[in-house]
């Protein structure tokens, strides 16, 4: 599935011990894929680390509702990593090309629905990219071998 993500105004924490920190709460959003679709409620967010290396560490939490009314928490962890040059690029709404960077996440699930039960028991991974006001991240299951998932 594709999760598509627009954020209000990031809040910063400047100086602290870890680095700069950046929070950005979910506007609205959306998801859809071949059996799951619906929207991404507000009030989750991502809770950025602007690391000393210049790499960002993610922290995204959202809370997904199916077109079914089905409740879905997400869970991800990952990293955004970007040469200043292009991160500018990205803060002033050009276009950029995901190749340009580096966006991964790993994502789990919590699904209380029988029908989406299969979430809970996977790793995912996201492939994002940034745009304009928020992210789109492409969702991807990590399947096992044998008959486990």
């Amino acid at each position: 599935m594709q999760i598509v993500v627009e954020f209000e105004a990031p809040h910063a924490i400047s100086g602290g011990p870890l680095g700069t920190r950046r929070i950005l709460h979910v506007r609205r959003g959306s998801f859809e894929g071949p059996a799951l679709q619906g929207t991404v409620m507000p009030g989750g967010g991502d809770w950025v680390l602007m690391r000393r290396d210049g790499a960002a560490e993610l922290d995204i939490r959202f809370t997904l509702k199916t077109a079914a009314n089905e409740v879905v928490y997400l869970r991800s962890t990952g990293l955004f990593v970007a040469s200043e040059a292009v991160s500018a690029r990205i803060r002033r709404a050009e276009a950029v090309d995901r190749a340009e960077y580096y966006f991964r996440t790993s994502i789990l699930f919590e699904a209380d629905s029988a029908r989406l039960a299969r979430l809970n028991r996977m790793l995912y991974l996201g492939v994002g990219c940034r745009t304009a006001t928020g992210m789109a991240t492409d969702v991807f299951a990590i399947k096992g071998i044998g008959s486990i998932a």
